[in-house]
């Protein structure tokens, strides 16, 4: 099995409510996309801010579990988004989360939010949080 079908398998229920979509997968390196739909938006009807974070920490928090030992866990311990431009009802988003550092205690990734046609949406640094198995 690759590492799109191992995400795509996993429960995550937030994901499927986003409609997140992966395209690939590894322990890099995740990419995904979603389209934007009307109950994520805000007033004007453009992509919220909180979608558009919650669409980049689901791709962060994914790429970590690629690379955990098994029975390991994680969680968001530090993310911070920069908001370029709105992205309209209808519109597709792409997430690419590239890793900046994998450590054994920590992971740093950046995702970069673009629209279909490559236009810059946001740019979200985040940290996770390895958590071990317990014994």
């Amino acid at each position: 099995m690759d590492h799109r079908e191992l995400l795509e398998k996993t429960k995550m229920p937030f994901a499927k409510v986003l409609g997140l979509a992966f395209v690939s997968a590894a322990p890099e390196r995740v990419v995904a996309e979603m389209t934007v739909r009307e109950e994520l938006c805000t007033v004007p009807p453009i992509l919220h801010g909180g979608a558009v974070m919650a669409f980049a920490d689901t791709l962060g928090a994914c790429a970590t579990s690629l690379n955990l030992a098994p029975g390991a866990g994680t969680t968001t311990i530090e993310s911070k988004t920069n908001f370029i431009a709105g992205a309209a009802i209808g519109s597709k988003i792409i997430g690419e989360c590239i890793a900046l550092h994998r450590g054994r205690s920590t992971m740093v990734w950046q995702t970069r939010i673009t629209s279909e046609a490559g236009k810059l949406l946001a740019v979200v640094t985040q940290t996770q949080m390895v958590l071990q198995p317990r014994s």
